[in-house]
């Protein structure tokens, strides 16, 4: 007589791929996924967003629990599906939120293979050829931002935070010799931007570091770091006894693509280890999550610009180059392939320039007695992670095989070509001005003005004296407005998705400027995608005016 568990097992074998041929249950396997994908494609319209949008019910959420017995298949993939209602569709024009794109087919199918064999890049005892795809995809990187890959290394991570995580932990280790035996025993510093990504701060409290360890050079008027004065901070730091444990370049900062003068940031330090006598080299890591992937144009000819790009995307796409040609001087640096590189979250590469300093924070193998039994590749003895998904890399190098140079060429070109638009456009108005006219990557930043405000001097004038505080604070409130009926909207299905950042930089004075940002990365943006932006503010703006008029 069949025990009542034993029939469970029968039917929810039917759940799992077979792991042997069968051609019938194959075919179930695809037509589930099938069924499911159509199920989402019904969810599309013209809008923005995927299905009705609905507010999330977090209390519903919170009543749930687990049932008694399975429920079919079907019934769980109709549930999973509508949990997508009211996402937002990044491949949509009008969605130029944050810097989020959408993924290629090639990297959907490179992240979802490996979950389906499950393969774990703690070893190549649990991977076995899919670990190959991480160093593969890591030199096909070393390759693009200069690194020899015969003697760079890479690990795919958990985000870009745990870059620079890593990057910071093995500059802890050089500074402080020790600290991955025996603990913190005396502080050290780590030197970045003001405008630098939060994980810088993230990551300096997580390692124990602490926040006021963590020293924010002022930056220019293009949110870039101010290299002569960080050489005077990292001076007094040294003169004072510290020890430096890291300094980390932006190549790309998140709101307005201010981008760090690597090259002057990596000579400052030099200079710094001879004038010091250091015993040690402050780490540099480059924070490249988003603008690595103008390397792709570093071998490319702008004299004959063979891809037919305009002037205008030219001299921007030249103008980064410029700066991203120097990612070979930094020790490391982090790659975000979820970000410029199309492919789904997460796909974050750590790339160290010399492969032998993973030694640095490596465990030995008698500290791991159950892995690293077979094979050559063990990443899990100086990763962090022990269990590592491989749908990172796998997705990563999908996307490097399906681009080539010029694919991945002719997307940037085209997205700054559309931010380009933007900007010509917005700077046109009366009512708009253009915060970051200056940095050359796919964001805008920029802010609305009621009428009768001078456009033409008045945003000078605001940032820099302090006689202005009033007006800045109200304009500040007005463009949060702007934003909430925009996104309003947008949550509706109608208009265009847009992203607001609280400060966009700090004033003269230190108030924060209050900015709304679009950031252009779906490859189906035309010029039409500028005027979705332009009509949505001219709503917004009309039912601010009606609303102080009433």
């Amino acid at each position: 007589m069949t025990a009542p568990y034993q029939k469970i097992v029968q039917d929810l074998r039917q759940a799992f791929p077979q792991p042997v041929s069968d051609r019938v249950h194959d075919a179930y396997f695809a037509f589930s996924v099938l069924r499911t994908l159509d199920q989402v494609d019904s969810m599309k319209s013209a809008a923005p967003v995927l299905g009705t949008p609905t507010e999330p019910n977090y209390d519903f959420a919170r009543s749930q629990r687990m049932a008694d017995d399975p429920q079919p298949l079907e019934q769980v993939t109709r549930q999973l599906v509508d949990h997508l209602s009211g996402m937002f569709i990044w491949g949509h024009p009008r969605a130029q939120i944050n810097v989020v794109p959408p993924p290629t087919i090639a990297s959907i199918i490179g992240g979802l293979i490996p979950s389906i064999y499950n393969p774990n890049l703690v070893s190549e005892e649990s991977s076995r050829q899919v670990a190959v795809s991480e160093v593969e995809a890591s030199s096909i990187a070393a390759a693009l931002v200069g690194y020899d890959p015969l003697c760079s290394a890479g690990i795919f991570t958990f985000g870009g935070t745990a870059t620079t995580l890593y990057g910071v932990r093995i500059g802890l280790e050089k500074a402080l010799p020790g600290t991955m035996q025996h603990g913190l025993r005396s502080p050290a510093a780590v030197v970045c931007s003001e405008r630098a990504h939060y994980a810088a701060r993230t990551v300096s409290g997580w390692l124990g570091l602490g926040y006021d360890q963590l020293v924010q050079v002022p930056t220019d008027i293009k949110n870039e770091m101010q290299v002569c004065v960080a050489e005077s901070m990292c001076r007094d730091l040294l003169k004072g006894g510290n020890r430096i444990a890291a300094i980390i370049a932006t190549m790309g900062t998140t709101d307005a693509f201010g981008v760090d003068d690597l090259q002057a940031i990596h000579d400052m330090r030099n200079r710094l280890v001879d004038e010091f006598s250091l015993d040690y080299k402050p780490h540099l890591h480059a924070d490249a999550v988003i603008g690595w992937a103008w390397s792709v144009f570093n071998d490319y000819d702008f004299e004959s610009n063979p891809l037919g790009f305009r002037g205008r995307t030219v001299r921007a796409l030249a103008g980064v180059r410029r700066k991203m040609r120097h990612l070979n001087l930094a020790d490391s640096l982090g790659i975000d392939f979820h970000k410029t590189g199309f492919t789904p979250y997460t796909s974050s590469l750590f790339l160290l320039k010399d492969a032998t300093e993973l030694q640095l924070i490596a465990r030995s193998a008698e500290s791991m007695p159950y892995l690293f039994q077979s094979g050559e590749y063990h990443p899990g003895q100086y990763t962090l992670e022990t269990s590592r998904s491989a749908s990172g890399p796998m997705a990563a190098l999908a996307n490097l095989l399906l681009f080539g140079k010029n694919g991945l060429r002719s997307l940037l070109g085209h997205l700054v070509t559309m931010a380009e638009a933007l900007r010509e456009q917005l700077e046109s108005h009366a009512a708009t001005h253009v915060l970051n006219g200056g940095n050359l990557g796919p964001v805008t930043l920029f802010r609305v003005y009621p009428d009768g405000v001078d456009t033409f001097t008045f945003p000078e004038r605001e940032r820099t004296l302090a006689d202005c505080r009033a007006q800045l604070l109200a304009h500040n409130e007005y463009n949060r407005r702007i934003f909430e009926i925009v996104q309003g909207e947008a949550l509706q299905g109608r208009g265009v998705v847009i992203s607001l950042t609280d400060c966009y930089r700090e004033t003269d004075y230190g108030e924060p400027i209050v900015a709304l940002k679009s950031y252009i990365l779906s490859p189906f943006a035309e010029e039409q995608a500028v005027e979705y932006v332009l009509e949505s503010i001219w709503q917004a703006r009309a039912e601010v005016a009606a609303a102080s008029a009433g």
